[in-house]
């Protein structure tokens, strides 16, 4: 399976796609997971350019809920001799639901560099499982595997904050064609999650946006997640991520803010 097929993305025509809000693609809360709202449209916006993404950036509007279907519809805006610009609407209905801007393409340039080096952790083998709670069944969760690095399980969470940090390994258990733009757009939205870690308490909350930089591309099974939680005010968490191949290449850097919310339960 690969990225597409995870998401149930359907192609109708050059530039229309569609998607059924199905429980692999929820949330807890059973809404579309915002980075497979990212995802669908990196894949949708690639489909159409016959480019590589390079960024994208995703403004959650609304919410689209599970059996619900979100169409897509690409417009590009400006076509280069290197460089495609454009935009993915997803919508149910006439409601808008997110809009995916992004920049694709590639340019030859005669010298490459990476200028940040993975953390030294433990392997996925060695790292502990990521505990689910009941009110992850049905959702995107059970698709993942989830490996903490650094961080704590829920009844951990005792009100003491941490640093700040969390660093996780996360794979899609069915992709098997390897990560791609979209897998990255899908696990680039960990900020909520990383919020509650850093402040210590149950909680995680909703996105408004995430940004993603594509850097190097790589095969791997898994990619691990350097999450820094930059601050919580206002009733917002900000956020960045840094993440790597197995083999230590810098895969994307992913930036996020999201609504801070305690859990109910």
């Amino acid at each position: 399976m690969d990225s597409r097929a995870f998401l149930g993305l359907e192609q109708h025509g050059t530039n229309a796609f569609s998607l059924s809000v199905v429980p692999r693609v929820t949330t807890s809360g059973g809404f579309l997971f915002g980075g497979a709202g990212l995802g669908a449209g990196i894949a949708a916006l690639e489909a159409v350019s016959k480019r590589r993404c390079t960024w994208a950036t995703a403004q959650y509007l609304s919410y689209a809920r599970r059996d619900e279907r979100v169409d897509i519809d690409v417009v590009i805006a400006v076509e280069g001799s290197s460089v495609t610009q454009g935009r993915a609407v997803c919508r149910v209905g006439d409601r808008d639901v997110l809009t995916v801007n992004a920049a694709l393409g590639d340019r030859d340039f005669d010298s490459s560099g990476q200028f940040v080096q993975m953390p030294v952790v433990a392997p996925p083998d060695q790292s502990k499982p990521r505990m689910l709670r009941t009110v992850h069944a049905n959702s995107i969760m059970e698709a993942l595997d989830m490996r903490f690095a650094k961080g704590r399980d829920m009844e951990e969470l005792d009100g003491t904050p941490s640093d700040g940090r969390t660093i996780m390994w996360v794979r899609i258990k069915s992709l098997v064609d390897g990560v791609d733009a979209a897998a990255l757009g899908i696990l680039g939205d960990f900020v909520p999650m990383a919020a509650g870690q850093a402040l210590g308490l149950r909680a995680g909350g909703n996105s408004l946006d995430n940004t993603i930089r594509f850097a190097t591309l790589v095969p791997t099974d898994w990619v691990l997640l350097d999450i820094q939680i930059e601050s919580v005010q206002r009733g917002f968490a900000h956020g960045t991520i840094q993440m790597f191949a197995e083999n230590g290449t810098l895969l994307a850097t992913a930036s996020q803010s999201c609504i801070a919310r305690k859990w109910k339960n």
